[in-house]
């Protein structure tokens, strides 16, 4: 099964990092989130990735394909011994990776349909490349199975971005919580689709708009609650807050840290 990944937006709402870099080149703790994303997927055992490639794309090719320069220790030969290189190589990723330009401009839905000529299962996942969880993907895709619908998509309790006061009728406050998590769902993402997705797409479409909301209309969308860890990275804010949380070894959504990959 082939995992698509949205990596094409702009970002515009972290601007620090994202004039020079696409965002899911942007890092927490020192790799970047769309590394952590497919670490989630392969931990699972689902190795084949498309990527939806768009505004600076091709500086997500080019980390891959440097991958093994970047991520290790390398000593490069001179002299004699002119341009060979040793790589004093960690474990590798056992990925592979297509590399789809499907515009800088397009929209999430014409994303998608750009790329359905390197689906050839039944089945697919598809997620955005700027958010995390500790969601079992295996259980996701079971619950897909099972209930028979075009797409399935993981419901995520988002964290609020502020405060919330418990406060009594006399305006004494009783109790307050930091950024709790809200009671409304919302798509976080990790969703599983049929091939039939791509008849409710063109190459101008949304996904959410002109897809998912078609569905739903119909009854054809699946959620897969998912009460545990679930974050994206939307805002500068929130990269610094996914690096303090790296740095405390607070990593809810690192599912692969026994591994031996």
């Amino acid at each position: 099964m082939k995992v698509v990944i949205l990596c094409g937006g702009k970002g515009t709402r972290m601007r620090e990092e994202t004039e020079y870099k696409p965002k899911p080149l942007v890092e927490v703790g020192g790799m970047p989130i769309l590394w952590h994303i497919m670490k989630i997927y392969s931990h699972y055992g689902f190795n084949d990735f498309v990527l939806c490639l768009g505004y600076k794309g091709n500086m997500i090719k080019e980390y891959f394909l440097n991958f093994e320069w970047f991520t290790n220790d390398f000593t490069l030969h001179m002299g004699n011994g002119k341009g060979k290189i040793t790589t004093h190589a960690h474990s590798m990723e056992h990925w592979n990776i297509t590399f789809a330009d499907t515009g800088e401009d397009t929209d999430t839905g014409g994303r998608v349909k750009k790329i359905e000529k390197y689906i050839d299962d039944d089945t697919f996942f598809l997620t955005y490349g700027d958010g995390v969880a500790d969601v079992n993907i295996s259980n996701l895709l079971e619950f897909h199975r099972s209930k028979g619908k075009i797409a399935t998509v993981t419901g995520a309790k988002p964290t609020s971005r502020f405060g919330v006061l418990n406060v009594d009728e006399f305006g004494i406050a009783k109790s307050f919580a930091e950024k709790p998590a809200t009671d409304g769902l919302i798509n976080g993402g990790f969703g599983v689709f049929d091939r039939e997705i791509f008849n409710y797409l063109t190459e101008e479409s949304n996904f959410e708009r002109d897809a998912l909301q078609k569905l739903a209309k119909k009854g054809d969308v699946a959620v897969y609650r998912h009460d545990g860890f679930w974050q994206c990275m939307d805002t500068y804010k929130e990269v610094e807050e996914f690096n303090k949380q790296w740095n405390l070894n607070n990593r809810p959504w690192v599912v692969w840290k026994n591994d031996d990959i």
